[in-house]
């Protein structure tokens, strides 16, 4: 009887033992923290993510690109293919409907795509400005001048030669409007058109050790590599202005208008103008571009 007695309370002590096992681990389970679903920060993928983008060299021969499209794409989701041009072939394109957004510098020629509606939702976005860079003998004594149109006249009258970028691009514009101001056609072996871009241009000059106009920025970007120095800045008439426009969709239905607007509402954005207004400061010791979205053109350089 006292055997049977025993068997039972410890069968009993047993189960008893087995039941607040059970209850621990499974409070314990309870209590463990689960491990948080990381957030994905990606942006969520758009309908049409191919964008092309006609631009001219100065803004991929600077660097800028290379700085705000990844942060574009990385923001938005679109994939930018960029068509780095004149701006006159830039702004072809955008009469063709052969891209979906422009980023050029030549506002007179723009005001033509603005004015038919080839180009809406037309934006100024920054600035910097044109010089003069010639060797550092300065052959010509152009540094002796105060304006552009003496400079060249000088140029003009020596024995110098002058390399044009020939491309219709918005620095060959302004270089053709300073000679037409200057009263002088020039021609022959002096006067050489390279028919490339800006960072190609400087390289010829520096090589005939010539003289060239460039924006502020490409020659900056590329200034170890010439043998080339200022030799005429700051004339108002040299200022640099920067605009970007999408290509009408009413006109040229198959431009991804949404990916376009997109590029032109990133451009002008407080956060986009601060990347601009910074280009270049660590390695320039100076900015190369002059954020301007939000402003006048009138209003510029004063």
């Amino acid at each position: 009887m006292k055997k049977k007695l025993r068997l039972r309370l410890n069968f009993g002590f047993a189960l008893l033992m087995i039941t607040v096992m059970v209850i621990v681990v499974g409070c314990g389970t309870a209590a463990t923290p689960t491990t948080p679903t990381p957030q994905t920060t990606e942006a969520p993928k758009p309908t049409n993510p191919d964008l092309i983008l006609a631009t001219t060299t100065s803004t991929q021969d600077s660097g800028l690109l290379d700085v705000l499209i990844p942060d574009f794409e990385k923001k938005t989701g679109y994939k930018v293919k960029t068509v780095a041009v004149g701006t006159g072939a830039a702004l072809a394109m955008g009469e063709k409907g052969e891209a979906d957004v422009l980023l050029v510098h030549a506002p007179a020629s723009e005001k033509k795509l603005v004015d038919n509606q080839t180009g809406i939702n037309y934006q100024l976005v920054m600035h910097n400005d044109f010089i003069l860079v010639g060797p550092s003998a300065d052959p010509a004594k152009v540094k002796a001048t105060k304006t552009s149109v003496d400079a060249l006249k000088a140029i003009y009258a020596s024995p110098a030669i002058f390399v044009s970028r020939g491309d219709d691009s918005g620095t060959d514009k302004m270089e053709k409007a300073l000679w037409k101001k200057a009263n002088l056609t020039p021609t022959g072996s002096k006067y050489q058109e390279s028919g490339q871009g800006m960072g190609q241009t400087l390289t010829i000059a520096s090589d005939k050790e010539g003289y060239t106009l460039t924006d502020r920025a490409t020659y900056l970007a590329t200034k170890k590599n010439l043998k080339l120095d200022i030799v005429l800045e700051g004339d108002a008439s040299l200022l640099n202005i920067y605009h970007v426009m999408q290509v009408n969709p009413e006109k040229f239905p198959k431009v991804n208008a949404d990916g376009a607007k997109a590029f032109v509402d990133y451009m002008i954005n407080a956060d986009t103008q601060k990347l601009i207004e910074t280009f270049g400061k660590d390695k320039f010791g100076q900015a190369l571009f002059f954020p301007d979205a939000g402003k006048k053109m009138e209003d510029l350089g004063k």
